[in-house]
């Protein structure tokens, strides 16, 4: 039976259907949009399997060197996304950092600190060699080509974008997530460190 010959009621029937299937699909659209990363979130895929970290990767240190994320196996560590160019959240995470680990037994021993450019343009190895003198502690400095930096980023799941900035030096920003990642000896994920997370909850997950 066509529309056109079904009864009245049927016909507002199946309009009322229609309706409700076009605002499911609308809505599910808006969900997906609203989801995507932000600053400071972490966008770990949500493919079955993954693991954020995970896969091995190989960078380059502030001396130039190749540094193998196999050298952070057996100690904990923390690993920061970032740029030397930034403002404020970058120093000031490095440094709130440090100071947090300078609390634990063992202080610069008891874990990596791990810096990983997301501006790998302007953050070469010299550029970041200066950056780390600027922090009174050990903190590994790792920058590599755009595709190496891209691919790590992807593992971690980690948000990173150039944002045009008219009017400085290169004109661009970097916009990224700002949280901290921590990993177990293991090389496993243990949990995020957010800038505006009270020091001691940050230091009860170090401490664990």
């Amino acid at each position: 039976m066509s529309d056109r010959n079904a009864p009245p009621r049927l016909r507002r029937l199946r309009l009322i259907l229609w309706a409700t299937v076009a605002f499911a699909v609308l809505g599910f659209g808006s969900l997906l949009y609203l989801s995507r990363p932000t600053s400071g979130s972490i966008a770990a895929p949500g493919m079955p399997g993954f693991t954020l970290g995970g896969a091995p990767f190989a960078l380059t240190d502030a001396d130039g060197h190749r540094f193998a994320s196999s050298a952070l196996a057996g100690k904990p560590y923390l690993i920061f996304f970032g740029f030397t160019h930034c403002p404020d959240v970058c120093p000031t995470t490095l440094a709130r950092l440090s100071r947090l680990r300078a609390k634990l037994p063992g202080g610069s021993d008891a874990l990596w600190i791990v810096f990983v450019t997301v501006d790998p343009a302007r953050d070469t190895a010299p550029v970041l060699k200066t950056y780390a003198s600027l922090f009174d502690t050990p903190v590994t400095m790792l920058t590599g080509s755009a595709a190496e930096i891209a691919a790590v980023e992807k593992q971690h799941g980690i948000y990173a974008a150039k944002v045009p900035q008219p009017g400085s030096a290169d004109g661009y920003t970097m916009d990224h997530s700002a949280a901290a990642l921590l990993f177990d000896r293991a090389g496993k994920f243990v949990a995020t460190i957010a800038p505006d997370e009270p020091d001691a909850a940050a230091l009860a997950k170090l401490k664990r």
